[in-house]
């Protein structure tokens, strides 16, 4: 019996089909092909979440160090109240540039130090502050000069637990600011804000008239990552 064109075809088709179905070469392929979006997305996200909680690791850390150093800072006379000059200042901030210099601490970020002070009314006030960073970000406790007189400023910090200096001392209160940068495609964390605080009581007889001239002035009004000049 002849088979039309058709018959032929079809058959042609159906043992094509059954053949195809017992066909497993490109099996692989096509699951690897379904799989590779999930699992690279896993990966990039897993590397930005690890990316993420070092850099809150290494802001912290950057926070706690100025605030150190900011204590320490001043020339070494001790038979008078160690001075603390803009140069010394600058120093804490070229401290951080070196610990953050892997994040781009001064382009993404700014860190504000503050002395905190009592006044004359035995209130708490910011007797000077300065800032480095190219990040638009003010200090979240309160500007230069805040509480100079009076007793309404409570101090810095968490309210309800607020830092306070003690008379004829100053605290070194630091803030830094960071804009997260994400390294993968994801953007999941992209722009996310790191903020982090840190104090510390100086650690000599310190003079608290005034934060002496000398060097360039690290000033609050102005965002720059470049260096005082």
């Amino acid at each position: 019996m002849t088979r039309t064109m058709s018959e032929k075809l079809r058959l042609r088709a159906r043992r094509l089909a059954r053949s195809l179905g017992r066909d497993g070469s490109g099996l692989a392929m096509v699951e690897f092909a379904f799989a590779a979006p999930l699992v690279l997305g896993m990966g990039m996200l897993g590397t930005d979440t690890a990316f993420l909680v070092v850099t809150h690791l290494q802001v912290s850390q950057i926070a706690m160090q100025v605030a150190d150093n900011a204590s320490r800072v001043g020339e070494q006379d001790v038979l008078t109240a160690r001075k603390v000059f803009e140069f010394d200042v600058n120093e804490t901030f070229v401290g951080a540039e070196k610990l953050g210099e892997n994040i781009s601490i001064f382009n993404q970020g700014r860190i504000i130090v503050s002395s905190l002070q009592r006044n004359a009314q035995g209130g708490q006030w910011i007797a000077w502050q300065r800032c480095r960073g190219a990040k638009n970000y003010n200090s979240s406790f309160g500007l230069q000069g805040a509480g100079a007189t009076g007793t309404s400023f409570p101090g810095m910090g968490v309210p309800g637990r607020y830092i306070t200096a003690s008379a004829g001392t100053a605290v070194m209160f630091v803030e830094v600011a960071y804009d997260f940068k994400s390294v993968t495609p994801m953007n999941i964390f992209n722009n996310r804000q790191i903020v982090y605080t840190a104090a510390f009581n100086v650690r000599d007889n310190r003079d608290l008239t005034q934060l002496y001239p000398g060097g360039p002035v690290a000033s609050c009004t102005t965002y720059s990552a470049a260096r005082p000049r």
